[in-house]
């Protein structure tokens, strides 16, 4: 009898990801400490199959600025945050892992504060991780996130922000952010799209000045009053005995 033959198994690609089957834990743990330092390339992993994605530009622009949303929030309200970056969260025992585009401790940063490693079996997940998903990836990550435990997504599909809130193993859309509620995604949806037509400097300052009148908080640094309204005041300098004009610029109504 001529045996059968079995063609091997072709990876699925894409521009920008490739998914592999058959991949065990060890093999996908080592791949993460090779690939730590090329921040580039993102993996996802779900009892044995392996997502190696390559995020584009438009991507890291949402996330970028998602990010400065989250920071100049967390700052004006004085709430003390943990922010991990593009960390990797895993466990062995579920056969799943991932790394999210950002993700944050807030309610929980005391309980991680000045910990190096964390181990999701016995620490608790981020309170807040963030998804940019411009174009959908091959393997669902939102199951993954639930089963790691993660409370609340913020996931970008392009065109809206969803806020995504795990509600009995399950996420369940929210208008307003429960890690932090004095964000919903009105003014976030509002945000972005201004970003997208604003130079990031002049948009985040933008932001914080309007995040403030929301939030009912005095904004700090150049945050406070209005930007294009300023009053300068001459006061006379002595050096010796000559007197020198001294502007000091202080912001409208202030």
């Amino acid at each position: 009898m001529t045996p059968l033959l079995v063609p091997p198994k072709v990876p699925e690609t894409r521009s920008d990801r490739v998914v592999l089957r058959d991949i065990s834990w060890s093999t996908y743990q080592a791949l993460v400490l090779e690939l730590e330092s090329q921040s580039g390339k993102h993996l996802t992993y779900d009892r044995g199959t392996l997502e190696i994605s390559m995020p584009l530009p438009p991507h890291e622009r949402f996330k970028s600025w998602l990010r400065r949303i989250i920071e100049i929030a967390t700052e004006e309200l004085e709430i003390e945050i943990c922010s991990l970056g593009s960390c990797t969260w895993s466990r062995e025992d579920l056969q799943k892992g991932l790394e999210a585009d950002k993700c944050y401790y807030i309610q929980n940063e005391s309980r991680i504060r000045g910990k190096m490693q964390i181990d999701l079996t016995v620490d608790p997940p981020p309170d807040l991780a963030i998804e940019v998903d411009i174009s959908s990836p091959s393997l669902p990550r939102l199951p993954i996130y639930a089963a790691l435990g993660v409370p609340e997504i913020w996931q970008w599909n392009g065109k809206q922000i969803k806020l995504l809130q795990l509600v009995q193993g399950r996420y369940v859309e929210r208008s307003q952010s429960l890690a932090l509620p004095s964000l919903n995604s009105e003014d976030i949806d509002r945000w972005l799209l201004e970003a997208q037509s604003m130079g990031e400097t002049s948009w985040a300052k933008a932001v914080r000045q309007l995040g403030c009148g929301v939030w009912g908080v005095g904004c700090g640094e150049l945050g406070r009053g209005n930007y294009s309204l300023f009053t300068s005041y001459a006061l006379p300098l002595y050096i010796g005995t000559y007197a020198l004009p001294l502007y000091l610029v202080g912001v409208n109504g202030r």
